[in-house]
């Protein structure tokens, strides 16, 4: 029972209150106003000169005659078929840059990028690249959950001849490139030393940084991000830019047994020479690059994309460094431009001949140095973030390169988060410093216009001129104040629709597009990225920190408490002291004289500290007390549950 309430540390749930009283409404189609904009939009656009789309196919081997990729249990968790409909002319509720792009991306199924190499796309966000060793398949980025990666390495042996798998990499530290880890091989061959997995040095602590310590925020926000309760279709989503949607099903995480440090650095797996370049915090703060010789192919993991990425992604992340990304994709250009004839990512689609090698990395590199050295030009001028954001365009040379067009990110996202790199969120203007919370400041607003129907009708002039930013930022500021105004609401609703349907970066859609859904329809939200299998895989020092987190300074108040922990499935310990509202653990030492300790297996520490179940219970599974019990029942009253889906769109 134990490990069965273990299957999902996170949160299923849905949210009542102002939001669960919305009458249902259906998606709308484009206004005039967005119409027109459409029309620019396809107007402005570069020449098509077809390199992309042949770039695309190129390649093609075969893909799974059954579409639909189930779990164990019967589930449907892809469908590889679900953006079959993108085809033809852009529908008006779909910008047609971003209706092009997704006709590229909805390509799936095994494709040959070299001698010896090939790649999985369409099977998840993420692509999954296979190389053929001496003895098995080597792997890298084992897509995002176990039951894609088993479908695609299902395709490779039935296509490509049966072999084992002899090595995993993950480029880097988001689970979209380690996730699948379990459907691909067997942790206890791993153990045996039959199985190698090889990722950049501080994957695991970054690793737990995202996904277990902000977790449950991330998760939250990246149901907007990726439109993940949105249903693709010309009046949904659209995709995530740099791939299709997240696929269903367990992320799963076993931990690396080589870790790669410095740029040059070169292991021979499986009778294969791998050459690495390090690129920490760039997409990730832990990342590489792989250049495989043999085959002169280089993987641009995910410096390099069919996108412009995010320097901070809308979900939550750690801010990137612009500069440095620039530098790496320079670096790139100049060790592997010359040596390789293919280059590859770990999303989208790959490109052929040095020439396209060069002038990917080459205009990658030109498109961050730009973002990064206007920004802080206007910046060292006195430009605040939205100032900045509004002006900074790419020049021709740049934004019209098909790969550098915002499908992620954006240059108006992204100059933003530059400016936090350097100056963090304050813009300097005093009246922005301690500002009224936004419920308090809306409240305020509203009053001062003149109350809701002097509100409600600036926006709807605001929205028949077209002008959707404004008419967002009126209804925005009545539904914080009146989250029961029900024309306010279905108004706003239509106003996120609207910019959503314009949108060229397919995020930027979905989280429009989520708003209006969560304003029309209510909350109903599944945070699902904290599963047990990647808990199990985090060290447990990183664990305990987490749930210092959720530490209740109004519960524990002043009381101290002295506990030691013996996890006696993994011969670990730990001190951990509470004192002054702040809980603080130290592993490999203990205290001389505990008020008590606990031993147990890790597993039984789970279900005590994150899912908070009764002591009773989990001493009948084997937990031993000794000492002052009630220390224990204090830390556990003390800890906040694990969150559930909160508020976006409304207070």
């Amino acid at each position: 029972m134990i490990k069965q309430a273990l299957i999902v540390i996170g949160c299923v749930g849905s949210i009542t209150g102002a939001s669960a009283a919305v009458q249902v409404q259906e998606p709308k189609g484009a206004s005039p106003s967005t119409s027109a904009a459409q029309q620019q939009i396809a107007s402005s656009l570069p020449a098509e000169d077809g390199r992309d789309a042949e770039f695309s196919d190129r390649g093609f081997i075969a893909t799974l005659a059954d579409p639909i990729i189930k779990s164990k249990d019967g589930k449907t968790v892809w469908n590889l078929d679900a953006y079959a409909w993108v085809n033809g002319r852009a529908p008006e509720t779909v910008n047609p840059s971003l209706w092009r792009h997704m006709g590229l991306l909805r390509k799936h199924g095994l494709f040959a990028l070299s001698e010896g190499m090939w790649q999985i796309r369409g099977f998840d966000v993420s692509n999954m690249t296979i190389i053929k060793g001496q003895t098995g398949w080597i792997l890298i980025d084992p897509l995002t959950t176990r039951d894609t990666a088993a479908a695609a390495l299902r395709l490779v042996n039935e296509t490509l001849g049966a072999r084992p798998v002899s090595a995993v990499i993950y480029s880097h530290s988001h689970g979209d490139h380690f996730g699948g880890v379990r459907g691909v091989i067997d942790e206890n061959d791993v153990k045996a030393g039959k199985v190698q997995i090889i990722a950049p040095e501080h994957f695991m602590a970054e690793t737990a940084s995202e996904n277990v310590m902000a977790g449950s925020a991330m998760g939250r926000r990246a149901i907007y991000q990726f439109g993940s309760n949105l249903t693709p279709g010309p009046q949904g989503q659209m995709g995530s830019g740099i791939g299709k949607g997240i696929a269903g099903g367990d992320i799963t995480l076993i931990a690396p047994t080589i870790d790669i440090r410095k740029t040059g650095e070169v292991q021979v797996i499986d009778g294969v020479s791998l050459e690495f370049q390090m690129v920490p915090e760039t997409e990730a703060p832990a990342e590489m690059n792989v250049y495989v010789p043999s085959a002169k192919t280089f993987l641009a993991a995910e410096i390099a994309t069919c996108s412009l990425h995010n320097i901070l992604t809308p979900r939550g992340a750690k801010v990137r460094d612009a500069h440095a990304w620039a530098g790496f994709l320079n670096e790139a250009a100049n060790l592997y431009g010359k040596r390789s004839d293919t280059i590859a990512s770990s999303h989208c689609w790959p490109r052929f001949g040095k020439t396209e090698v060069k002038g990917w990395l080459n205009g990658q590199r030109d498109n961050y140095r730009y973002l990064h050295d206007q920004t802080v030009r206007m910046m060292n001028k006195g430009m605040t973030q939205a100032e900045i954001a509004e002006t900074l365009k790419a020049p021709p040379a740049i934004g019209n390169q098909w790969f550098n067009k915002g499908y992620y990110g954006t240059y108006s996202h992204n100059s933003k988060a530059i400016y936090q790199f350097y100056l963090g969120w304050y813009d300097a203007v005093p009246a922005n410093l301690n500002p009224h919370p936004p419920e308090i400041r809306a409240t305020k607003l509203v009053s001062a216009m003149g109350g809701a129907k002097k509100v409600l009708a600036a926006a709807k002039m605001a929205m028949a001129d077209g002008d959707y930013r404004w008419s967002s930022d009126l209804l925005n500021s009545l539904v914080f104040a009146e989250p029961q105004n029900a024309e306010g609401r279905a108004l706003l609703a239509d106003s996120y629709e609207q910019q959503g349907y314009q949108a060229e970066s397919a995020i930027w859609r979905n989280m429009f597009l989520s708003a209006a859904r969560d304003l029309r329809q209510g909350i109903k939200a599944s945070i699902t990225t904290q599963s047990i299998d990647m808990i199990s895989a985090v060290p447990t020092g990183l664990l305990l920190d987490s749930v210092a987190t959720r530490l209740d300074p109004g519960v524990i108040g002043d009381r101290s408490l002295n506990l030691n922990f013996n996890f006696t499935d993994r011969k670990e310990q730990a001190k951990v002291s509470v004192g002054n509202a702040v809980m603080f653990s130290e592993m490999g030492v203990s205290h001389e004289r505990p008020a008590v300790t606990v031993s147990a297996p890790r597993q039984l520490f789970l279900a005590l500290l994150f899912l908070k179940m009764p002591l009773a219970q989990l001493e009948m599974a084997g937990l031993k007390i000794e000492g002052d019990r009630t220390q224990i029942d204090a830390l556990q009253a003390a800890l906040d549950p694990m969150p559930g889906p909160f508020n976006i769109a409304e207070p």
